[in-house]
């Protein structure tokens, strides 16, 4: 049994203590989930593994040898690999190439390519799958590309797998798959540590869960002794969780209406109507067509055939997130990171791109009217800013999702289209995102609600569609059904 630990290890950023000497320990042959809110101290702590930062105090080893690393080529080279939630594949190369990118293996000066490709058909052998390392990455699903981004780590022969948010991609049955694979990697003497904010996938892959709190570690415990209740408070301390309130309710006025809108290969004959002040939600499976529906509703990609009105007034099938946003439409991307947001800029400017003709004369930014809208979004949505002219990359995951959500606020509209807004963001951080929606239906701004987290649509809409394949195939309502039930339906397992 091999054995990573820390020693009283600390981290000092300026104005900020984002690890507190913490000390704990990581064995092989498990799984060790670390679990913490955004900012928690969690992700700075893998990152001293991987040589991205070095920490301030302390030390860490590995079966008592002390390491230092100065980079993470340093790292990778002392058998400290990560798996990061952005996956780094080319899709353009096959599966053998990505494993090898690099450092493919050659006889004299020419690639040898039969024992690149029996090398990497070895290793896939080893995560025990079957994947054809000739195979070109694009035609790959999402679960497999995860598996081919693990699998290139695990080439490196590592001592120490960090994984980031291996699943924030998959759909629920691609998660199983890729349980499957880390199951096979316990068996290899691997220390294995786990970084996710699905709460509910912790009891199904880990052995033992470690909690950082505002950079000081809370405690270990075997994943066993636990229940999602004690993880929570172990996480945040007294937390309430709450489902929809009584007194957000939906009207009976329609504001929106999609009519047969179908898109070849991405959706086929959606028909829906949307309420004022009500919160629709979409279920689905990764590839049921949801955020393709919703970019096309939007105007930012066309639909061939169909219509959508609003308030009674066609968009034509031309229409632009301009036209859209001019008829009331708001969209917070499913990535907001290249999507939603411009990382370099200051959290001001992202606050105030989508209003940008409310805060100018026409011509020219008044600077007092982006002040103040930006001002509002920041008090209101009450997000953690350091300094509203830094860069939004420096604020957490949840803050950010929330600079994604006041940016189009600040448009005051009157329909809000939300695709994953909770995905990589921490339970409080989610919890803080639908006490917003529920105060803009209170106000009678109407929601459609896309999550692959179907728990989050029981807990905040009050109808949910259900969408397989590109089709609408049933709809349904949370009081009615149970999460069981409701995942049966997305995978069509199931008559409703």
């Amino acid at each position: 049994m091999s054995v990573l630990r820390t020693d009283k290890i600390s981290k000092q950023y300026p104005g900020c203590l984002a690890l507190d000497g913490v000390t704990v320990a990581f064995e092989s042959g498990k799984v060790n989930a670390i679990l913490g809110k955004n900012g928690s101290g969690k992700s700075t702590l893998v990152k001293c593994f991987s040589g991205a930062i070095q920490p301030t105090s302390g030390s860490f080893f590995l079966d008592d040898e002390r390491l230092s690393f100065a980079s993470t080529t340093d790292a990778l080279d002392r058998g400290f690999a990560t798996v990061y939630q952005e996956m780094s594949l080319i899709p353009s190369l096959t599966v053998a190439e990505n494993i090898f990118l690099g450092r493919m293996p050659k006889r004299g000066a020419v690639i040898d390519w039969k024992k690149a490709n029996d090398m990497a058909a070895e290793l896939l052998q080893r995560m025990g799958v079957t994947i054809n390392p000739r195979e070109t990455v694009s035609r790959l699903s999402m679960w497999q590309c995860q598996v081919v981004e693990i699998t290139k780590a695990m080439s490196f022969h590592p001592r120490v797998l960090m994984l980031d948010e291996p699943t924030s991609t998959l759909a629920t049955n691609e998660v199983e798959h890729l349980f499957d694979v880390i199951r096979e990697l316990k068996k290899q003497d691997i220390i294995i540590l786990y970084i996710s904010h699905k709460l509910h996938e912790v009891p199904q892959i880990t052995d033992t869960i470690t909690v950082l709190r505002d950079g000081c570690f809370i405690g270990k415990v075997n994943t066993e002794d636990v229940s999602h209740a004690d993880i929570i408070h172990m996480m945040f301390g007294e937390t309430k969780i709450r489902n929809r309130p009584a007194d957000v309710l939906a009207g009976q006025e329609t504001v929106l209406e999609v009519k047969h809108l179908s898109r070849k290969n991405k959706f086929q004959d959606v028909s829906f109507e949307l309420h004022r002040g009500e919160v629709l939600g979409i279920a689905g499976m990764l590839g049921a067509g949801r955020t393709e529906l919703l970019k096309s509703i939007f105007g930012a990609d066309p639909y061939d055939s169909g219509e959508v009105v609003v308030n009674g007034r066609r968009a034509g099938r031309h229409a632009s997130p301009v036209s859209m946003k001019k008829l009331g439409l708001g969209l917070t991307p499913e990535d907001r990171k290249a999507e939603g947001l411009i990382l370099i800029h200051s959290i001001r400017d992202n606050l105030c791109y989508a209003s940008m003709d409310k805060t100018s004369n026409g011509w020219l930014e008044v600077r007092q009217k982006r002040n103040a809208a930006a001002a509002k979004q920041v008090q209101e949505l009450d997000i953690k800013v350091p300094d509203i002219d830094a860069p939004v990359s420096s604020l957490s995951g949840g803050n950010q999702q929330k600079v994604v959500v006041g940016n189009w606020l600040n448009t005051e509209p009157q329909i809000m289209l939300y695709d994953e807004p909770s995905r990589g963001i921490d339970v409080n951080a989610k919890q803080q995102i639908f006490e917003i929606i529920w105060e803009q239906s209170r106000n009678g701004v109407s929601t459609i609600f896309v999550s692959s987290e179907l728990e989050e649509l029981l807990e905040v809409c009050h109808r949910i569609l259900i969408m397989k394949e590109g089709r609408m195939i049933g709809e349904v309502r949370p009081e009615d059904v149970d999460i069981n039930r409701l995942y049966a339906l997305s995978m069509g397992d199931e008559q409703q």
